[in-house]
């Protein structure tokens, strides 16, 4: 394989011109978007290696993203943002940036500290991955670089989100435990933590409108503080035959814990989780939950904060993404 390969050489070797090769591996119009992907699938193919710094030297951009993730999210949760945080660096990667992490401290979020990365112009935009607070939410709204708010939205309607659907995945989940005659189904998850709990929660909730079955107040239990640290959960007295956790996590805790008290899931009790992370299958039995699509999340994401990048007046609103259910063994039908 040549060294020092040049877009001269790609052109060649396709039959194009210089302006073509170059067009296409940095995503400008004026090539389609077949001719794009042969271009680039050649160039990788044949070793060409992009001089990001000669790029940004010229066009006076550094060629990052910022990733901001808040401090209380990368500690017990960390492996499914972490896991997030590689696929979108895999994406950005294919885009000629690259990906820096930063942990937002709750320190630095309660006093509207702006990450340093933006104050030190190393970064061309950012991607806000996980909740953060609405006053922070109005400090980031006010720099010039743009964002992304991946996993959580607010009412602030003016800000791009790509999230989960999570509406819609505890509520087809709610109707499986449902169809296989559960009516006494509790919810696990403080409410009013993140917004992506509350859309969980409401899933649930229409699941059981639909079925006529009357909410149980007692069966929406807390995991949680408002700050996002877990506490003990409490069961009701009165037992109920499912539980619908807000996340794979919490399942997992909420099983070890019945178990420890003599409880068998499924025999006794059916559990399912959300995310699909790797607790969904630490758990004895495994667990039944709903899968979101990090990748396509990540794509999605990625592509958006690329076309801002081009023109900051694009505008996205909310796009949500639809996740599957992964069934496996931790409910079981009652009669």
């Amino acid at each position: 394989m040549k060294s020092n390969v040049t877009m001269r050489d790609i052109a060649d070797k396709l039959g194009v011109s210089s302006v073509t090769v170059s067009k296409a591996l940095n995503d400008k119009e004026g090539v389609s978007d077949e001719l794009k992907e042969k271009i680039k699938i050649v160039a990788a193919d044949m070793g060409y290696r992009f001089n990001t710094h000669a790029r940004s030297m010229k066009e006076g951009l550094s060629y990052n993203l910022g990733i901001v993730i808040p401090e209380r999210f990368t500690g017990s949760t960390q492996a499914f943002y972490l896991q997030f945080y590689q696929l979108l660096s895999k994406v950005l990667d294919s885009f000629h940036y690259s990906g820096i992490l930063h942990i937002l401290s709750q320190e630095d979020e309660d006093q509207l500290v702006l990450p340093r990365i933006y104050n030190e112009k190393k970064v061309d935009g950012f991607i806000i991955l996980g909740q953060i607070g609405k006053e922070y939410v109005k400090q980031i709204q006010k720099i010039e670089s743009p964002v992304i708010f991946l996993d959580f939205y607010t009412d602030q309607n003016e800000i791009d989100s790509v999230l989960s659907d999570n509406f819609y995945g505890v509520y087809e989940v709610t109707n499986y435990l449902i169809r296989n005659g559960h009516r006494k189904i509790a919810f696990v998850g403080n409410i009013h933590a993140t917004s992506s709990i509350q859309d969980r929660f409401l899933g649930y909730y229409k699941s059981l409108l639909e079925h006529r079955i009357d909410l149980n107040h007692q069966y929406v239990i807390k995991d949680r503080d408002d700050l996002g640290k877990y506490i003990d959960i409490d069961v009701p007295q009165d037992m109920p035959t499912a539980f619908v956790c807000n996340n794979d996590e919490v399942a997992y805790n909420l099983i070890n814990m019945l178990q420890k008290s003599g409880i068998s899931v499924p025999d006794d009790c059916s559990v399912v989780g959300f995310d699909n992370s790797i607790y969904s299958t630490l758990t004895d039995p495994p667990l039944t939950t709903v899968e979101v699509d990090m990748e396509e999340m990540s794509k999605v994401a990625v592509k958006f904060i690329m076309e801002k990048l081009n023109n900051p007046q694009k505008k996205y609103g909310r796009t949500f993404i639809k996740g599957n259910i992964v069934f496996r063994d931790s409910v079981k039908p009652i009669k």
